[in-house]
């Protein structure tokens, strides 16, 4: 039987809920429990590193990390959280284990629904990286990207309350409003939670018409279908 891997707590809200989705998922189609490692990380660490751009630091971090779950016996491993990926490729050409990438998983699910213009919210670094435009123009889908202010927003609210796990019927209303104005104007027809955290908050399979794509759900999915069909 097939280990995954997990670089988690990053934030620790999402780690448990990858946790109980693929409980969820597992036994919707096998008998038993799937067979999980997490390994918890330093949140501030590494969004102190993503911060000040310091990537060489951050893949010799991720990568040490990732080699304490090889070493405890995974098979392959994700990193369960958005905000990472920005150095995934680097870490992919490193790391012994396999790695399935939650952006390359959510482009698939957005191809899938048939979508040309998506939105992407998500932390500071995760809306300006090129991950999601790379992977998704791949695909003949356009990206998205609320304005300035607005970034700075959703960002602040992320680190400032999603991250801490509070979750506000305020901050929710507000950052529906972003997505109201970018269909309108932009003409979104799909929204990637680029952020592990922002399924807590935007709970529900879509919005005003709007398929709401919960990167965690997705990346999840992936996950179950190399365990199974291992």
């Amino acid at each position: 039987m097939k280990i995954l891997g997990i670089i988690g707590g990053i934030a620790p809200g999402s780690t448990i809920q990858y946790y109980r989705l693929l409980v969820d998922g597992w036994r919707a189609k096998a008998a038993g429990y799937p067979p999980v490692l997490i390994n918890s990380i330093d949140l501030d660490r590494m969004l102190g590193l993503v911060a000040a751009k310091a990537f060489d630091e951050l893949v010799a971090y991720l990568s040490d990390e990732l080699e304490r779950l090889a070493r405890a016996g995974a098979h392959f491993a994700l990193l369960a959280s958005n905000t990472p990926h920005i150095v995934f490729d680097r870490l992919e050409a490193s790391s012994r284990l396999p790695l399935i990438s939650i952006v390359e998983a959510a482009a698939d699910a957005s191809a899938a629904y048939g979508l040309k213009r998506v939105g992407l919210f998500g932390t500071r670094s995760t809306m300006q990286a090129a991950f999601y435009p790379q992977a998704l123009s791949r695909r003949g889908i356009a990206l998205l990207t609320p304005r300035d202010d607005e970034q700075a927003y959703i960002h602040e609210k992320y680190m400032q309350e999603l991250v801490n796990g509070v979750f506000s019927s305020g901050t929710r209303e507000a950052i529906l409003r972003i997505a109201d104005r970018m269909k309108a104007e932009d003409g979104m027809d799909g929204l990637i939670l680029g952020g592990t955290e922002l399924p807590l908050l935007l709970r529900g399979d879509s919005y005003n018409g709007t398929p709401l794509l919960d990167t965690t759900r997705i990346h999840v999915d992936a996950a179950l279908r190399r365990m199974l069909s291992s």
